[in-house]
């Protein structure tokens, strides 16, 4: 990219030949089930046990597996001795890399379409060790209880070689420009230096994010089996497609022969795509002839699958008197692994939340013999703007401005270094709703002006945002019967927030039809679409998905419908799906019933598949969620210990398609938020690349004590833009909620924090 400025140029060019993607002709009708806070579907499933996760799959001849793990961060095994093991009661097979089958290594993880690998290695074709926590063998008994003791009883030494396990060595080794979707993370305009040396008024900060580890109620499972040269396999993931996809390439099968079903998976975040207990799993199914359930313990987790990466961020702001920004620079270094592409883009928020004279946003990274990091809930945004709102609240005292107003006096008219127009932005308004729910006006400037008893307290505000996006590939299928019945079915996924529920009523107002009267399939490879639950997109892909099927169904009623209907000679565009038939949309009572549709053509259902919508509408316009978070704390003066005692959080996420689902996304959201603020750390030993804390008991979440009350609220303005006029809502919760969390600290006590977590030694 160089200095960007010649990409900038070329962004805002384009800019202004907008373009309209796709047309709904039903956008204007009025919803009777969109907008509904209707409980989850599955709820009564989970809540019975009925609802089936991957390590709830049962076949004939089962077998439970354990992972043995390398010891040392790089290196070579110099001896493996799994005789103790083999002889252990209930063994059936010790797989190493001295009797694994031949293992491709598998496309990496959004480098690739439909690619699903965490790392680029090929499991267990070597002796090599590339990090502390590799697995090395895969025990395979009858029971996981023999399995884990046999586990127990395999030996290993090693020949071990230098190894890069510490950041402030690596990063004066070498860096290197980090790169996300074969683009530069690198945004230069004007000359930002020069002008924050010229400001008038200026912060210049260094923040630190520990590394993150995921911590999913469900544990990452695969229960699987071949059968004539196919795999079968129940897996704990976000993208089944992606999945079947990538065993295929690992194992040089056509994909039709790989079959991955996820009817529930029990959180994600990120973290549930392919790792190296997937193909160990399949490999060692195929050796023992045998189906296998590989089940990670916790320790298993933080051994095998990434987590969020380091982070070391500058932001410096250059401010006049008025608080216009002259100066934006955000820069720093990301901790990676060496056989990963993911560094943290953590310049995602100051690319797009506020307008200034000169830019400087660039990610660099280093790469250290560690396990490959991923993404994790709003990968960049999350530790990205705590370091930026951290560091505007700052400026806002610098300057004698409310934190507020100074955030306002900086709205961009346009996306201030792409140059697009925005869809819709609303932030001042999420703002002006969130201060008068949360009472912002009895905020005092003057930190530790709040005192009862031993507790400081104090408020803080900040912004956050999250990109939109729609990936390519979705389809669906739409049955409707001659009974007025629909089924959905997409290879989508249900993960906890409510996609079965959402859509039902999105395609049951489409259709004309009651709520009740709509089903949805999802998790399935045998399913239509190309789906994949991440990066806050799946629901408007979904609901793209029946937008086009829907279509589709008109056309081919119409079709049906022939020369005795009242609406032959129609387009298709002139008719709409309304009370359980075909209508004109602009003469309703001019209508037909589904069921004199189908019964004249002899029909009893209809199945079609729609042609997936192209997703250009992100490249036409700048097209982002927006938060305004609200905190307070109180701050023991005599212990340090810090007490989230409320958060409001309003959020302008287009339409809401049911503020019961959404609203219970993002106070997860703000919860992990909470957790990013106060207590999430991944402890990571530098003298032997090893992770110390791999379990609950020592990595800590915020349990029920840590949680207040959290009142959530909406702008509610739908996008015209976007399918369904909605935006994603699973990781908007979590950007700005650290740094509200901190401004909020500093309001109690007087003091900044530059270094999450915040613990108690930060305090006293």
């Amino acid at each position: 990219m160089g200095d960007g400025k010649g990409d900038a140029r070329g962004v805002r060019e384009a800019a202004g030949r907008t373009q309209d993607p796709w047309v709904d002709p039903l956008a204007h009708l009025k919803s009777s089930h969109v907008g509904r806070p209707l409980p989850r579907r599955d709820g009564l499933e989970k809540v019975t046990g009925a609802a089936p996760f991957a390590a709830e799959f049962r076949y004939e001849g089962m077998t439970y597996a354990a992972l043995v793990h390398s010891t040392v961060a790089r290196g070579r095994i110099a001896s493996i001795d799994t005789a103790a093991a083999e002889a252990a009661p209930g063994v059936v097979l010790v797989m190493t890399h001295r009797n694994a089958p031949p293992m491709n290594p598998s496309p990496l993880f959004m480098m690739e379409r439909q690619a699903a690998g965490g790392d680029t290695l090929a499991p267990m074709q070597d002796g090599e060790i590339h990090w502390n926590g590799q697995p090395v063998a895969v025990v395979l008994a009858e029971t996981q209880e023999q399995a884990d003791h046999a586990r127990s009883l395999v030996r290993v030494t090693y020949d071990v070689d230098p190894a890069c396990t510490a950041f402030v060595e690596s990063v004066a080794t070498e860096t290197e420009q980090a790169m996300m979707f074969g683009r530069p993370q690198q945004v230069m305009i004007a000359d930002a230096e020069a002008d924050l040396a010229a400001a008038p008024f200026r912060v210049d900060r260094r923040y630190r994010t520990p590394r993150h580890n995921h911590n999913a109620i469900e544990l990452h499972a695969v229960t699987l089996r071949w059968q004539d040269g196919e795999l079968f396999v129940h897996d704990s993931t976000q993208g089944v497609s992606y999945m079947a996809n990538s065993l295929a390439r690992i194992f040089g099968l056509d994909i039709a022969k790989v079959h991955v079903s996820s009817p529930f998976v029990g959180g994600a975040f990120g973290g549930k795509f392919l790792w190296q207990h997937h193909p160990l799993a399949a490999a060692a199914s195929l050796l023992a002839g045998r189906p296998v359930r590989l089940a990670l313990s916790r320790e298993g987790v933080y051994r095998t699958v990434g987590g969020r990466a380091m982070t070391e961020q500058r932001v410096a702001i250059g401010a006049r008197a008025d608080g216009h920004f002259t100066a934006l620079i955000h820069t720093g270094t990301v901790a990676i692994g060496r056989h990963n592409q993911l560094a943290e883009p953590f310049i995602a928020p100051a690319r797009t939340h506020y307008a200034a004279d000169a830019f400087a946003l660039d990610v660099r990274l280093t790469r250290m013999d560690m396990l490959a990091n991923t993404f994790m809930r709003a990968p960049g945004e999350a530790v990205g703007s705590f370091a930026l709102e951290s560091a505007i609240d700052e400026l806002a005292e610098e300057l004698g401005i409310d934190p507020i107003d100074l955030r306002m006096r900086n709205e961009p008219e346009r996306d201030p270094t792409s140059g697009l127009p925005f869809s819709t932005r609303n932030l001042a308004q999420a703002y002006r709703i969130g201060a008068e729910r949360f009472g912002w006006r009895h905020r005092t400037s003057v930190p530790r002006s709040r005192r009862e008893g031993e507790w400081l307290v104090g408020l803080g505000c900040a912004s956050g945002g999250y990109h939109y996006a729609r990936m390519p590939g979705a389809a669906a299928r739409i049955t409707l019967s001659a009974q007025g019945r629909a089924h959905i079915a997409i290879a989508a996924h249900e993960m906890g927030m409510g996609t079965a529920t959402v859509q039902a009523q999105h395609a049951a107002d489409r259709l004309g039809l009651p709520v009740e009267a709509v089903t949805i399939t999802v998790g399935d490879t045998s399913l239509p679409g190309v789906v994949v639950a991440g990066a806050s997109q799946q629901t408007a892909a979904i609901g793209g998905a029946i937008i086009a099927s829907q279509q589709h169904l008109v056309a081919e009623l119409l079709g049906l419908a022939g020369n005795g209907s009242p609406l032959a000679g129609l387009d298709a565009r002139e008719v709409g799906c309304i009370d359980g038939g075909l209508a004109r949309i602009d003469a309703p009572d001019c209508r037909e019933s589904y069921r004199t549709i189908l019964e004249r053509a002899g029909l009893d259902e209809i199945s079609v598949i729609g042609e997936p919508l192209a997703a250009e509408e992100a490249f036409a316009w700048s097209m982002h969620s927006y938060s305004a978070m609200f905190c307070e704390v109180r701050v023991n003066a005599v212990t340090g210990e810090t007490r989230v005692s409320r958060m409001t959080g309003v959020f302008d996420c287009g339409r809401v398609l049911n503020p019961r689902t959404a609203g219970s996304q993002v106070r997860g959201g703000m919860i992990m938020g909470i957790g990013l603020a106060l207590m999430e750390e991944t402890l990571f030993d530098e003298r032997g690349g090893r992770i110390m804390n791999p379990s609950l008991s020592e990595y800590h979440i915020p349990t029920l004590a840590d949680v207040p009350a959290i009142d959530v609220a909406w702008v509610d303005e739908p996008d015209p833009q976007a399918p369904m006029g909605a935006h994603g809502v699973g990781e908007i919760g979590i950007t700005g909620t650290a740094a509200a969390i901190a401004n909020a600290i500093y309001n109690a006590t007087g003091r900044r924090l530059y270094q999450t977590p915040f613990t108690l030694e930060h305090l006293l």
